[in-house]
């Protein structure tokens, strides 16, 4: 891509989803007119998990291509080449990569293809041609033949220091990658020496955990061993004692029954008498009354039985309500007002002494006169028996 492209992705416009979560080789360079390659960088930038350039990313790429030492050949003369194991800006290092120069798979080779490709559809401009020599007539003379030979030196000692800087590049690389391979090795030989080691306290805590439960198990066997004796004693122990009330609880039984049958004896004669008891009393109940005695006239209802209750007034007793009267008159005159006997009782209470019944901390009685509610259905307790001072709220 394009050094203009670059900058959209290191500024976060765009991201490249094929590269999320990865760490990419990217090389950097830049070209002269006529598509030479003059300067390469070789440089390391993340891409995070959406495909998006590290924000964090700020290698001087320009500057560091135009100091950049002597590389090799591409075409164009030396190039100007930074990678790790040749880095003009000290404390950026490990942020660049050192390129493959191994026959079949070199760096260079690739770039140069690249750039010839033109993929990209830079436009090439043919260089600048030099101003043609005018002729000077001059008198003929013979070129020295030294001129010729210094010449041909100068190019062969160029060639040869080119050779030499390729091969010194070509062996830092090589040590570069020999660094980072024993640097991976022992990497990975301290994981593995630090797995071995966590596996074997692993091991070894659990060594010491199945000592531990072994020794409780021993243990454990020891007391279960002791209980089995102790138990068996108690066991035969028992045995003669449970033998023992064994023939105790037999003569208990004995006498337990014989008690039983006379208590069943006894329930039954009991059983007799409330029998007879319950067929007198039906008889006393249903009997006729003697003639000319007030029952038989009451039950003839020649004499007629009245009662007085306040609240309800006189009232003519019938004949079979009279025993049921005597019992309990007071709960008699509240059933026939529709009341139970305690809300009659506090009815006649207020009745009889018609004064408010609120009392104060001490227990004291307000004792105030109050209006008389002379029908028991209508008293309503807490309020008709209350004076105005009294009175609950609402």
């Amino acid at each position: 891509m394009r050094d203009s492209e670059f900058g959209a992705f290191l500024d976060g416009y765009v991201g490249l989803s094929d590269l999320a979560d990865t760490d990419v080789k990217a090389v950097y360079l830049t070209l002269s007119p006529d598509l030479l390659i003059q300067a390469v960088v070789f440089f390391r930038i993340y891409f995070d998990e959406e495909g998006r350039a590290d924000s964090h990313w700020n290698l001087p790429i320009e500057d560091m291509a135009r100091k950049g030492a002597k590389g090799p050949d591409l075409g164009g003369g030396p190039i100007r080449l930074v990678c790790r194991s040749q880095c003009p800006v000290e404390g950026v290092a490990d942020d660049l990569w050192d390129p493959d120069m191994s026959p079949g798979q070199n760096h260079f080779h690739a770039i140069r293809k690249a750039v010839e490709a033109n993929a990209l559809k830079f436009r090439k401009q043919a260089p600048e041609v030099a101003e043609a020599a005018i002729p000077v007539l001059q008198a003929e003379t013979a070129t020295p033949a030294p001129a010729h030979a210094a010449a041909d030196k100068s190019a062969e000692r160029t060639r040869l220091a080119q050779l030499i800087r390729e091969h010194r590049l070509r062996i830092k690389t090589l040590q570069s990658v020999h660094r980072d391979a024993l640097s991976d090795m022992r990497r990975e030989h301290r994981l593995e020496l630090q797995a071995v080691r966590n596996e074997l306290a692993e091991l070894e805590q659990k060594h010491e955990r199945v000592r531990l439960s072994n020794e409780q198990l021993k243990k454990r066997l020891a007391e279960r061993n002791e209980q089995y004796l102790i138990l068996q004693e108690q066991v035969t122990q028992s045995s003669e004692e449970a033998e023992q009330d064994t023939q105790t609880r037999s003569a208990e039984a004995v006498l337990l029954s014989e008690q039983l049958e006379r208590k069943q004896r006894e329930l039954e004669m009991r059983d007799e008498k409330i029998v007879a008891l319950e067929q007198e009393l039906h008889e006393l109940r249903n009997r006729e009354p003697t003639e000319n005695t007030v029952m038989r006239h009451l039950q003839e209802q020649s004499v007629f039985l009245v009662a007085y209750h306040a609240g309800m007034g006189h009232m003519t007793l019938p004949f079979e309500d009279i025993e049921t009267y005597f019992q309990n008159p007071t709960a008699y005159a509240a059933e026939k007002c529709g009341m139970n006997e305690p809300a009659y009782l506090e009815w006649l209470a207020h009745y009889e002494n018609p004064v408010c019944r609120h009392q104060d901390g001490n227990g004291e009685l307000c004792g105030q006169p109050v209006m008389r509610v002379s029908q028991p259905s209508e008293f309503q307790p807490g309020r008709d028996d209350r004076c105005e001072s009294h009175q609950p709220a609402g």
